[in-house]
């Protein structure tokens, strides 16, 4: 279905950093969670190296092919919500690749529109990771 608002964006400063990440390690992904502290922060990681489980949920790709993923239960929470991944200055205290970098990504959100939620509704649940090729 074409015209859906997207689930994940990222900002211009953020996808600068996804590709100077991406030079040095490779292809990225992201996981997003419910935990505490840093896990509740976008994680960045080599593609791959996270493993996604079947009840985690994808939300889009950023920066062209950066898959973003996040638990299901965080997406139960935020399904009404536009994610964007932004990047602030000071290093975060987790395994993400961009922590030596002086800077740490952040999400900022916005509740969609009821016409989007409709939109987002008919357009069906998104994918899970029991059912994407990665």
């Amino acid at each position: 279905m074409t015209g859906l608002p997207p689930r994940i964006l990222a900002t211009p400063d953020a996808e600068a950093l996804m590709r100077r990440l991406a030079e040095k390690h490779g292809p990225l992904m992201f996981h997003q969670s419910g935990g505490c502290c840093d896990g509740s922060a976008p994680m960045c990681f080599p593609r791959g190296e996270f493993r996604v489980g079947a009840q985690d949920v994808l939300l889009g790709h950023v920066a062209d092919d950066i898959p973003v993923w996040i638990g299901a239960a965080q997406f139960d929470y935020w399904r009404h919500t536009q994610v964007t991944i932004d990047m602030v200055p000071g290093r975060g205290a987790g395994m993400s690749l961009e922590s030596p970098e002086g800077v740490r990504f952040i999400v900022r959100s916005r509740i969609f529109s009821d016409a989007e939620n409709d939109l987002l509704t008919v357009a069906g649940e998104p994918p899970r990771g029991d059912a994407v090729t990665r």
